[in-house]
């Protein structure tokens, strides 16, 4: 059985999400889909519209297999250590044969050659990066610029052309970054994104809309039930019902009360000890907070943004706020170390075949909740702690819904 992995968010499932996985299937001629999936908070420093389990269902009912967790401290990170993680956890399976990732570019050709160059961290880089960094550029477009140079120098014009500083492309070029870092036997495949950028808030077409652009249209009407031109059925289906309970539509607002109670109860050296908290931040963070009319998190970052503060990079660093993440516990040594574990979050019926392969050839332990897990995976320690603040911004949370970790079992569908 030949198995594509693919790396995902699905806040929501939707149309485009379907076609790149039914043409990841059919670009790397393969039976099955492993989806390395971010739980409850996600990499631009966002929680989730609905929670994991959810949209591990979403995933199942659009033509995934296994769904496993990508822990959250590397789900929240910048595009290193995002991919780093998530690669990792696709091989650790022992079954994954090829990965497929979409990119705006769909040409796989440049980002190996850079990939291949840049796995060995050679001091030039670093040298251009330093520079590029000098110039007040922000971490993203001064790796873009940095990369360009690097490739220039390098002699390799197509790739110094190379729009590296689009967001899937990024993601991509670090894809093959871990591939290369982890000696990884799996091959990997480039699509073409098609129709919606990434971060595109607009809706262009009549089937086709960014993530971003669904779940704007879902905050500002009354039902879920909009979503139904750029959803599959099932996906809609999964929405109606968690907003039927009160707990769909999750955003940054819902988690506004926490987050200002701790930015204003800790001092700024405090505050400092946070992860992504760096030049300055926590300072800036303390000034102007006084100064807000309301708790609300959409005027606290309008005020915090600058050249040098994107609101990715101020999300993330609110959110290591928020669920108390450390400079020391995601430090780059230890996230370099790895993944500790394997999550399996659902599974079809071919993925129960596949599992059964899994657990003979997996290089880490195969967990189904955190019951029982050893005590030795801090990183699970963490994922247990962001479902109970993530469940607490649901309007009607019980305190079971802190814990589910430790008894929900792996959604299955068929």
């Amino acid at each position: 059985m030949r198995t594509v992995g693919i790396i995902v968010e699905y806040n929501p499932f939707h149309n485009g999400h379907l076609y790149h996985l039914q043409q990841s299937l059919k670009i790397t001629n393969s039976d099955a889909v492993v989806a390395v999936m971010s739980g409850h908070f996600l990499q631009r420093g966002e929680p989730a519209l609905l929670n994991k389990w959810t949209r591990a269902e979403m995933a199942l009912r659009g033509g995934c297999d296994v769904v496993i967790e990508l822990p959250v401290a590397y789900s929240t990170q910048a595009a290193e250590w995002f991919a780093y993680g998530a690669a990792a956890l696709l091989d650790a399976t022992g079954v994954v044969d090829a990965l497929c990732f979409g990119s705006e570019a769909g040409d796989i050709a440049p980002l190996r050659r850079v990939a291949r160059l840049l796995a060995r961290e050679p001091a030039a880089f670093a040298g251009l990066m330093a520079a590029e960094l000098r110039t007040g550029a922000s971490y993203p477009a001064a790796y873009s610029a940095a990369v360009r140079r690097f490739m220039a120098e390098a002699g390799d014009a197509e790739a110094a052309a190379f729009p590296f500083e689009q967001p899937n492309n990024t993601l991509g070029l670090h894809y093959l970054l871990a591939l290369e870092r982890l000696g990884s036997a799996i091959e990997p495949f480039s699509l073409r994104r098609e129709k919606a950028g990434y971060a595109q808030t607009t809706i262009t077409d009549a089937q086709i809309a960014s993530a971003t652009a669904i779940r704007k249209l879902v905050a500002e009407s009354a039902s879920p039930a909009c979503a139904a031109p750029f959803v599959p059925a099932s996906t809609l289906e999964l929405l109606l019902r968690d907003d039927a309970l009160g707990r769909g539509r999750n955003g940054w607002e819902r988690y506004a009360l926490q987050l200002f109670h701790k930015l204003a109860g800790e001092p700024a050296d405090v505050l400092g000890r946070y992860h992504e908290m760096s030049e300055g931040l926590e300072h800036r963070v303390k000034r102007l907070l006084p100064g807000l009319d309301a708790v609300a998190f959409e005027p606290l970052l309008e005020r915090l943004k600058t050249k040098r503060y994107t609101r990715t990079k101020l999300q993330r660093a609110l959110l290591a706020v928020l669920l108390g993440h450390g400079k020391e516990q995601l430090a780059p040594d230890r996230l370099r170390s790895g993944v500790q574990y394997i999550r399996v979050l659902g599974f079809s019926p071919r993925g129960r075949e596949l599992l059964k392969r899994m657990r003979a050839a997996a290089k880490l332990p195969i967990l189904n909740s955190a019951a029982g897990a050893p005590g030795e995976y801090p990183y699970l320690t963490l994922d247990v702690q962001a479902t109970s603040v993530y469940a607490l911004g649901w309007p009607n949370a019980a305190p079971r819904d802190l814990f589910r970790d430790y008894y929900e079992k792996p959604v299955t569908i068929g």
